[in-house]
């Protein structure tokens, strides 16, 4: 008897995102380099500031032979965004953002002025996502989720098949994202992580955008602004 492979036309394979992340800058955020066997990658709240800290995603990059692809950021506060020139200019990326982080854009220097850590003015961005859409790279995905609250239009990065979140500065390792900024409201984020982040899966693992990574059992059970 023949055995014979069964083929449906709507079969997904499944494809391992790797994940490296980089913690840059004087405010210490942290970039990630997200990738998948195709050597395509995604660069995320690209945020080197220091020549040193270039060579250093570029060194990586190079090395495992990478092909950047995408440049998204979950927020645009300033600590965000400092290596944004430096990515499109070294591999032709576009930058894309939520629209409403735009005006975050246009004040990087004043805001970086604000904290004493001078700043270069940032280009517009060059296209924009929203809720629901996906962000690809490879044979992988990240599905875009609106969370404003710590920025006007901050949003987290989600894979289903893997379980991972890219939180930003939404949510972090027992603590959520400064609200006291203009465009935050503690009422809004505080209302966007547990209705959309907290139905999650608990096993999800939360790379935040400043910080070690979490999980969303673990938040949900000890976070103090969410129990």
């Amino acid at each position: 008897m023949k055995l014979y492979a069964l083929r449906t036309p709507n079969f997904r394979h499944f494809f391992m995102i790797q994940i490296q992340k980089f913690t840059f800058n004087p405010v210490q955020e942290n970039t990630l380099v997200m990738y998948d066997e195709t050597g395509e990658c995604a660069i995320i709240d690209a945020g080197s500031y220091f020549e040193t800290e270039h060579d250093e995603l570029d060194n990586f990059i190079s090395k495992h032979q990478l092909k950047p692809v995408r440049l998204i950021n979950t927020h645009c506060h300033f600590d965000h965004i400092m290596g944004v020139t430096h990515c499109r200019e070294k591999y032709h990326l576009q930058f894309e953002i939520h629209p409403d982080e735009e005006v975050l854009v246009e004040h990087a220097v004043d805001s970086g002025d604000r904290f004493g850590i001078p700043m270069e003015p940032i280009d517009a961005p060059n296209a924009y996502f929203k809720e629901g859409d996906q962000i690809t790279f490879g044979n992988s995905y990240l599905k875009v989720i609106a969370a404003p609250g710590h920025s006007p239009g901050g949003v987290v990065f989600y894979n289903p098949e893997q379980k991972i979140l890219i939180a930003g500065d939404v949510l972090f390792y027992g603590s959520i994202g400064r609200t006291d900024l203009p465009g935050g409201s503690f009422e809004q984020l505080t209302g966007n992580i547990k209705t959309k982040l907290l139905i999650l899966p608990e096993e999800t693992v939360v790379y935040c955008g400043h910080g070690p990574e979490t999980t969303i059992g673990f938040e949900k059970k000890n976070n103090p602004f969410l129990t």
